[in-house]
This record gives C-alpha cells, structure tokens and sequence, in this order.
C-alpha cells in the first residue's frame, strides 16, 4: 500500500508545482493540494493500523516529502509537518487517539512546540493559556499540538508537555506575512483558560526516553524511535527536497543558456558551471543518503530491543543539521551561477532560494547547538538534555 501512496504523489507532482504561485498569493497550501494529497493516503503514513493508517518505513515517509517539496516547497514543508503528527498521537494514551480519530480517520493537527503557553496543574489535568506562532497548515487541521511548561501551586515549573487541543478550544490568527515559505500558512494559535485531560497530554521527559502510554496498543517498532530524531528530520528534509527540485529547474535552464558576456559561449559548455553542478549533486545527495542511513541505524537498534546510544542520538542531529546547511548551499551555489532569468518570478530556483533560507530559522535547524552537543560528548563532558 506505501508503494500505490508513493506513486500517487508522484503523478500529483506537476498539478502541485503549477500551483505554487497559488500557493505564495493565498499564504496557504491551497485546499485542492491537501484533498488530493489526503485521497493518496499521504497523510496515513505514519498513523496506526488500528485507526486506518499505514505504519509505513518512515524512510518511505521521507521520500514521499522530499518529492513534494521538490514540486513546491511550501506544500512540501505542510505535508512534512502535518503529515508527522499521526506518529506523535500515537504515543497518547488510547482515549486521545479514540478522540482524534474515533470519527474520522483523515483527521489533521498542526503544531507549535515552543513552550510560550502557560499550564497550571488541576484535578484531571491542566488548565492551559497562552499565544504559539508558526503552526504551518493550521488552516487545514482539526486539532492543534502545542509545547506548555507545566507550574504547580507555587508558581514553580515541573515539566514541559505537549498539550492536544481541538478545533473548537482555540483560536487561529492570521499573521503569516513573510518573504520565505509564504504558502505554509504558519499562523498564531491562541488559547485562553482551556481545560486538558492528562490523556490528552504527553510528557516530554518521557518522549525524550522514548516513551508514551499509546506504545501499549500502538506496539510496532516505529513508535519506539526518538521523538526529536523524528521531528527534526521532518524539518530538514523539505529543504533537501527544495534542493533536488532547484537543481532539476538549474540544469534544464543552464542546457539553453548562452552566456552574451563570454562570446554567446553555452552554458553547456562551460567547464566552470559543470564543476558547480557536480558540486551541487554532491552536497545534496550526500545530505539525503546520510540522513536516512542514520535513520536506518536508529531503526537497527529498535529492531534488537537496544537502548539507542546517546551519540548515535546526537549523529543524528549532527547531520541532520548539517544536511539543511547542504541542502541551502547548493540552492545558493546553483542561483548564484543561474544568471537573470532566474530572478523571474514563477521560477522554482528563486522561490526554493526564498523557502531554503526560511526553513533554516526553524529552531531544528539551528546547527551550533546539535553540534556543540556532539562535540562536547566526544569530548567526555556530561551533556544537558536538550532536542536530541
């Protein structure tokens, strides 16, 4: 079934390439990408058998996103994002999941999980207030995953969750006004004073050890993998994505170029551009292969019942950050020798350039923090937990 999904993304690439410019004008992925994506069963990669999904390879996951992105970059980083939360709920305890999908199995969430919310603690739960920004393709979902500090009675912080919240519990506030992944709709979430029952929130200490009650009925090995593996890769991959795609577009404009400055020499036929292009495969292939072989090895430690190690946990994010720092060097490296045309507005390269270069704020990106980790912990010093 992952193959028939596959494939079916892959005949809607053009249609969600051609409404790119849509996508950038509306500051949303479009409704008709995300109902043609959803009759694809994208969407159910990740999701439990039990509520229609596919449990799918998580690299086959991948794939599907980095081709989307590879057709609009905006589209892609929405379906990489909507399309993990299905593997997240997985981890509640069974009466959120019941709640998310008891009635419809093609239910959507959006996130924000920087805890800029409030949680207090009350009998069966918490009470949660506060305003999160950057939850891409809300517009598009019924229930939304928001990161909260959790503080007792005396005001003190005790833990840090993830809090699920319906549609009808918050507000959406549209401020998404940017030069770079215009179409992902990343607006505000706002909550005041909702009520979350304890089922409907996860620990992160607990995600952080691999942890969550849905593991009881969700028993596949995929829902043993690392949350913040999983989660950042979901972030870098758009970009790798992006990367192929500007590259497709670079080397179909470069064959018909013809350079007025060297004597209507062709592009072509220029040894300087081929070192660039070879250059640029280089860099992102080597960001793909090397993040699903860590995948993989992730994957390989799961399967014999071992505790992940702590580096391979922070290799993880050493080259995952490393991959989108790749990913954005070849974009920049391949515009940069594209010449005028590729200013053109409804060129992919400009647009991937724009949408790279936006994806590298996000917070999973940030590549001193994942490095100095690893660093630090190969040279012996105790590591702060943190998003490894």
């Amino acid at each position: 079934m992952t193959q028939q999904v596959l494939d079916g993304v892959r005949d809607l690439l053009p249609t969600l390439r051609s409404r790119a410019e849509e996508a950038e004008r509306l500051r949303v992925v479009p409704d008709a990408s995300i109902k043609e994506l959803e009759e694809t069963g994208f969407y159910r990669l990740l999701q439990p058998k039990r509520y229609g999904g596919y449990e799918s390879d998580p690299v086959d996951f991948y794939t599907g996103i980095k081709e989307i992105a590879g057709a609009c970059g905006s589209t892609g980083w929405v379906s990489s994002v909507v399309g993990v939360h299905p593997w997240q709920v997985a981890l509640f305890a069974d009466e959120a999941q019941q709640a998310v999908w008891g009635q419809d199995q093609n239910t959507r969430l959006s996130s924000s999980y920087a805890p800029t919310g409030k949680a207090t603690m009350v009998d069966g739960g918490f009470t949660l207030s506060g305003r999160w920004s950057f939850s891409s393709g809300s517009d598009h979902c019924q229930w939304v995953l928001l990161g909260g500090l959790v503080f007792n009675a005396d005001g003190q912080v005790v833990d840090f969750r993830t809090f699920m919240i319906p549609r009808s519990d918050y507000t959406i506030e549209d401020v998404w006004n940017v030069i770079g992944l215009r179409g992902t709709g990343s607006n505000d979430i706002v909550v005041e004073d909702v009520f979350v029952p304890e089922a409907f929130t996860l620990s992160m200490s607990d995600t952080g050890r691999c942890f969550g009650p849905g593991q009881e009925v969700n028993t596949s090995n995929l829902y043993k993998l690392p949350f913040h593996s999983v989660f950042t890769m979901t972030i870098s991959t758009p970009l790798i994505g992006m990367a192929y795609g500007a590259y497709a577009e670079h080397v179909e404009m470069q064959q018909k170029r013809v350079r007025a400055a060297y004597l209507a020499e062709k592009t072509a036929n220029d040894p300087y551009a081929s070192v660039r292009i070879a250059r640029a495969a280089n860099e992102i292939d080597s960001a793909w292969v090397l993040q699903m072989h860590n995948l993989r090895e992730l994957q390989a430690c799961v399967e014999r019942g071992e505790r992940i190690p702590l580096q391979l946990r922070l290799k993880v994010r050493r080259d995952q950050v490393i991959a989108s720092e790749r990913a954005i060097r070849a974009i920049d490296s391949m515009f940069e020798s594209s010449g005028g045309r590729a200013l053109a507005e409804g060129t992919y390269l400009q647009r991937a350039w724009r949408d790279a270069h936006a994806g590298r704020v996000h917070a999973a990106n940030d590549p001193e923090r994942a490095l100095a980790m690893y660093g630090s912990l190969e040279f012996g010093h105790k590591i702060d937990p943190g998003m490894y």
